[in-house]
């Protein structure tokens, strides 16, 4: 690996549309210099700083908030991280990669919905409480759990 070169992970979230083998038809598509490998969470892609950013900020066009991109050490085959060196298991980082992308679907709901202005039209607006009402429904409630 020359050392200007980066690799990155393309993770979509289970809510996207797009699936892995689409993506990496629309990255062959674009004729970068990026070398791209599909996984099962989506792509990595390798090569000039360049060709790695040009290709993911196309990629990302097919669906903005369901499409993330992760900084990744290690390229495609290095055997830091190849199974195959290594002696088989899952490789360094994939149970995070798998924790991380169980929540995406909600990140990808708060970015589709941010833009969407609040509506507060139909709400009561409430009156703050008092610190000494608090202190009240504490001491009714410990009263309760007391008496049970």
């Amino acid at each position: 690996m020359v050392s200007d070169e980066i690799t990155k992970m393309v993770v979509l979230a289970d809510s996207s549309p797009i699936l892995p083998s689409e993506l990496a038809l629309r990255a062959y598509e674009l004729s970068t210099d990026a070398i791209v490998k599909e996984t099962c969470f989506g792509l990595i892609v390798t090569g000039s700083e360049k060709a790695v950013n040009e290709t993911i900020k196309e990629l990302r066009r097919l669906d903005p908030s369901g499409i993330f991109v992760k900084d990744r050490g290690f390229p495609p085959g290095d055997s830091r991280r190849c199974r195959a060196v290594r002696g088989g298991g899952p490789r360094p980082g994939f149970h995070q990669l798998e924790r991380e992308s169980g929540i995406l679907p909600s990140i990808s709901y708060g970015l589709e919905t941010i833009d969407e202005p609040l509506d507060t039209k139909g709400r009561e607006k409430r009156e703050k409480l008092k610190i000494g009402r608090f202190i009240e429904i504490i001491e009714e409630q410990s009263k309760e759990d007391v008496n049970g």
